[in-house]
């Protein structure tokens, strides 16, 4: 079974078998199939038409499918490979590992925000971005310009004591672990990441830079963090609530994919935190 690691403590090899296999599905075009679908939703979001991937109880259930498609993909390039977490309650600033040129490339240049090093600059000639929101073909990062800090440990752990899951109206105006984990309301966790990291990250393209994948990875291991610690709290709403995504509705664009699905990411993978011991952990890959 997979197991998603902490990209502070991937080898060497385990982080270039990652991005050789994302620079693979980006020669093929399927990278930017995933872009287009993410986006596609996110649009459909801001207008409250199909409230199914963001400000909605369905944020996380859509995300956690939507990067195990993405991983799926990545295995039938690489069977070795799995998302990496990116911690960033702990690997705070851009001088943090994930930011080397040996992986993910770091900041961009000042004048345009082009990334210039790693594996998906553009002057390497393998990472065009063909899904745009603008005329520019390039990568594009502003680490800390826009805003000045990303999300303390403190600031997690106030989130993951919150006890329920999601609340009436349902949206962004929610007081519930959901909203407060992709930041509407409180310390502004999921949504103060795009906005720090810049470029693509801060629009309904973001999975055009490949630590989107890292960042919800770890959003994800937050809310499974959350389930642990709150077993009596289940997904809400259940059912019959109107513009969202009830317990057992299908989340489009998948037609047989409902939020009951992916309650439990053990059936799928395991995180490298994972405590359990049960006869699945036996077939864990490293």
């Amino acid at each position: 079974m997979t197991v998603r690691k902490n990209q502070a403590s991937l080898t060497a090899v385990e982080k270039r078998a990652f991005t050789n296999a994302i620079l693979e599905l980006k020669r093929t075009g399927a990278y930017d199939r995933f872009v287009t679908t993410h986006n596609s939703f996110i649009m459909n979001d801001q207008d409250n038409t199909d409230r199914v991937g963001h400000r909605s109880p369905s944020f996380l259930p859509w995300h956690r499918r939507f990067l195990l498609d993405f991983e799926t993909a990545l295995q039938k390039v690489d069977p070795s490979v799995a998302i990496p977490y990116w911690d960033w309650s702990a690997d705070r600033t851009s001088r943090s590992s994930l930011w080397a040129a040996d992986f993910l490339g770091g900041t961009g240049r000042a004048r345009d925000g082009q990334v210039m090093d790693g594996p998906f600059a553009y002057t390497a000639g393998k990472f065009n971005i063909n899904v745009r929101v603008d005329d520019r073909p390039y990568l594009r990062r502003t680490l800390g310009a826009n805003v000045a800090q990303l999300p303390t440990k403190a600031e997690v752990e106030a989130v993951l004591t919150m006890p329920v899951y999601d609340a009436a109206p349902w949206n962004s105006a929610s007081s519930s672990f959901r909203n407060y984990l992709e930041g509407w309301l409180g310390p502004n966790l999921h949504n103060r990441i795009h906005v720090w990291v810049g470029g693509q990250m801060e629009t309904g393209v973001s999975p055009n830079d490949p630590v989107f994948w890292m960042h919800h990875a770890f959003v994800d291991k937050l809310w499974a963090e959350w389930q642990d610690r709150h077993p009596q709290s289940a997904y809400l709403p259940t059912q019959g609530t109107p513009n969202v995504v009830d317990l057992n509705d299908t989340m489009r664009p998948w037609n047989d994919v409902t939020p009951a699905d992916m309650l439990d990411h053990r059936k799928f993978y395991r995180f490298d935190t994972d405590t359990d011991t049960d006869s699945d952990s036996a077939g864990v890959r490293e």
